[in-house]
């Protein structure tokens, strides 16, 4: 027997910027949304039935009506706002996923209406909502850091293909991708959500994986997202649980020897690939079970 199994559809990457004035200050909100939804849909599979269908049009164009209706504050509650129409507003529309990633801007020369693309880090989130409860994923990537000491890496298992080195003193580097869950899963009811700071949250857990990442004499990139994972459970008690993942961005000391010249842990070769890739999961040990924003 073939049946058909879980499956949804949705409007991919929606950028979005929403500029709001206040007089000649002026502030800027760029995202990109990813909305998806599923329910009721096996007819339009198997017969090709699209009356139970809500376009991937009329998603796109919903991001665009709310930027504009509700603005745009914290991401984590436009995601939410979203997500809660679409099934609310839809019979056949059972669950939906609203992913959206921002992109900061700093104020240029302090004019309140020109903009520079910030170096920071893209902030992320991920809202799930079924119609009795929501479910939020918040995250970032891009973090990039590096520690020019206090870094090693030895004792490692060495076979007929190992050619790594052991080292004492190492430049450690990675560009941290983070997603973390609060522990309260909401309800249906929208109000409860506008309690919740989601900016001084975001802040505090991209301070808490700065500081580890800076205060850990670290014998192993492992050793050092648990750290990082660790730091934010003990600063956040908000967030039950941190999923990391750290590329390595191996620095090799170059020989400049040929040239007549030493090289006292000065002059380095930053190479882009191939690289390590940690990935590491830290939790409270009664961490309620994982939603569907995961997903």
């Amino acid at each position: 027997m073939i049946i058909l199994g879980p499956n949804r559809y949705g409007k991919a990457e929606t950028r979005v910027v929403r500029v709001t004035r206040h007089g000649d200050v002026h502030h800027i909100k760029d995202l990109n949304v990813s909305t998806s939804l599923s329910g009721e849909m096996a007819d339009v599979h198997l017969t090709g039935d699209n009356s139970a269908v809500l376009t991937t049009d009329a998603q796109k164009n919903t991001v665009f009506a709310f930027a504009r209706k509700h603005g745009v504050g914290a991401v984590e509650d436009f995601a939410l706002l979203l997500a809660r129409h679409f099934v609310d507003s839809r019979p056949t529309i059972h669950r939906a996923r609203v992913a959206i990633e921002e992109y900061a801007w700093e104020r240029n020369a302090g004019s309140g209406h020109s903009f520079v693309r910030s170096g920071r880090e893209v902030r992320t989130c991920v809202a799930h909502y079924d119609g009795s409860a929501a479910w939020m994923v918040c995250g970032l990537r891009d973090l990039v850091v590096l520690n020019t000491t206090n870094s090693e890496f030895w004792g490692f298992v060495k076979d007929e293909y190992t050619t790594l080195p052991e080292t004492r003193d190492r430049i450690l580097a990675t560009a941290v991708e983070a997603s973390w869950r609060h522990s309260a899963v909401s309800s249906a009811d929208p109000d409860e959500d506008g309690a919740k700071n989601w900016d001084k949250s975001y802040e505090s857990v991209r301070q808490a994986l700065l500081t580890a990442f800076a205060g850990t004499y670290s014998l192993s990139l492992q050793q050092t997202l648990y750290a990082m994972g660790a730091r934010v459970l003990a600063d956040c008690p908000e967030i039950c649980e941190v999923r990391l993942a750290l590329p390595n961005r191996h620095h090799f000391l170059v020989d400049l020897a040929p040239f007549g010249l030493d090289n006292p842990d000065e002059v380095y070769l930053a190479a882009d690939r191939p690289y390590g890739l940690i990935e590491g999961t830290v939790l409270r040990d009664d961490a309620p079970a994982a939603g569907p924003a995961w997903e």
